[in-house]
């Protein structure tokens, strides 16, 4: 493809702007995606599916794959990270039937790999090896600048299409009709929309993804999604890959972030955060990757999305914190929504663009907020994490108050806010 002969530029090859790159190409439209890394890919371990995604995975006919490469949990069990007491879960057989489809785990390679191959063969034109430096509105569309300085100027760098070496206008623009930028945390799009900045939650992430047999000796749950939450920390347990691997992910409050020090979350700090939890979870802790961490930022809602012909999408948009496990989930959801919304518009992307705006940033903005909610119950200490345990211990398996606005098929009715649990 010439630069002048796609219909919409993504930003971003990750796996917000392959969803999108799939979606629009599913509906007839020619894509381009410029990542600016030199191969597609990526990294960390693995991430939860729910079935607001799996539905989308369905009617991209890429379910059965998926699910091949996954694991179909059995249920979400919820534990007190002190003393390893059960105080809720999930029966996800049960939520697959209130649902029509299933909750799943996977490796986030994996579901990049599968839309990567899917974009491959909708021929979605994958260029690497470009750093996107600006947007532009054009005549009847928009256009990224790319291989210059912040303002676009010229600079030699250049793509490189899956299908041999080939020069993109070095330090040129890529055009569309639309522009979608995918383009994550630290979005240069999103500065045409909002000065704001990426919000520190001083918590951190460590991960771990290791052979299955490596917790063979250790009290796991090899079918299950187990969360022990505890004072101003989390563990995270669950199987990948068929069973052959187990993941990891422990999360703590950095002590340096909060005294404002620049070399926060330290491994000393993640052995401190968990050292007088149970002994299921201090088992798991050599496990982790020590050489790595992720330091976990949000950002506060935006509602407008749309700055004429180009759009935000995924962390873009609305990078969430990860207590309902939903970052992945909703960059996939704004890629079926705005395909949607292409589709009916017939051709009017302002139309389509309009329409999109006005869904997606509301629901997100309960997403965003719920998270944070979410992790503050998650991090209880003292008298409000027996409060907190004594409300989950009384729960019914069945209940889905808090989780059926985001796992069924349609967003929320405009100005109703999703249940938050009850305040300590």
């Amino acid at each position: 493809m010439s630069s002048d002969d796609v219909d919409v530029v993504v930003v971003g090859g990750g796996i917000g702007g392959l969803s999108n790159a799939l979606a629009l190409s599913r509906k007839g439209l020619r894509v381009r995606v410029l990542e600016r890394a030199q191969e597609f890919g990526e990294v960390g371990a693995g991430l939860q599916i729910a079935p607001n995604c799996t539905r989308i995975l369905d009617r991209w006919g890429l379910l059965d794959e998926i699910v091949s490469l996954g694991v179909l949990p059995e249920h979400i069990v919820m534990k007190d990270a002190l003393d390893g007491s059960v105080l809720t879960r999930l029966d996800l057989h049960d939520v697959e039937r209130r649902y029509g489809f299933p909750y799943m785990v996977i490796h986030r390679s994996d579901l990049h790999g599968t839309l990567l191959r899917a974009c491959r063969r909708a021929g979605v034109d994958l260029v690497t090896d470009v750093t996107v430096t600006g947007y532009e509105q054009a005549e009847d569309g928009a256009a990224a600048a790319h291989g210059g300085d912040e303002d676009g100027a010229a600079a030699t760098h250049d793509g490189r299409r899956e299908r041999g070496a080939v020069a993109v206008h070095a330090g040129g623009r890529e055009r569309g009709a639309v522009v979608i930028a995918a383009d994550g945390l630290h979005s240069v799009a999103r500065r045409l929309l909002s000065d704001d900045e990426p919000v520190n939650s001083a918590y951190v992430a460590y991960r771990g993804a290791v052979p299955i047999d490596r917790v063979a000796d250790l009290d796991v749950h090899t079918k299950d999604v187990v969360v022990y939450v505890g004072p101003r920390c989390h563990f995270v347990q669950y199987p990948l890959r068929q069973g052959e691997m187990f993941n990891q992910v422990a999360v703590f409050e950095s002590p340096k972030a909060l005294a404002g020090e620049a070399d926060w979350g330290t491994p000393d700090e993640l052995d401190a955060a968990f050292e007088h939890t149970c002994d299921q979870v201090r088992a798991g802790l050599p496990l982790m990757w020590r050489d790595r961490w992720w330091r976990m930022f949000d950002r506060d809602p935006i509602m407008n999305w749309v700055s004429g012909r180009i759009v935000l999408s995924g962390d873009a948009a609305h990078p969430p914190l990860q207590y309902l496990a939903q970052g992945a989930v909703m960059a996939i959801e704004d890629a079926w929504v705005l395909s949607e919304q292409v589709d009916g518009a017939r051709g009017d992307w302002d139309a389509a663009l309009a329409a999109y705006n006005a869904v997606r940033p509301e629901h997100c903005r309960r997403v965003l907020t719920t998270a944070r909610a979410w992790g503050e119950l998650w991090h209880h200490d003292g008298d409000k994490r027996l409060w907190r345990n004594g409300v989950l211990r009384g729960r019914d398996v069945h209940d889905y108050t808090y989780v059926d606005w985001l796992f069924g098929p349609t967003a929320l009715t405009p100005g109703q806010e999703p249940p938050m649990f009850p305040a300590a």
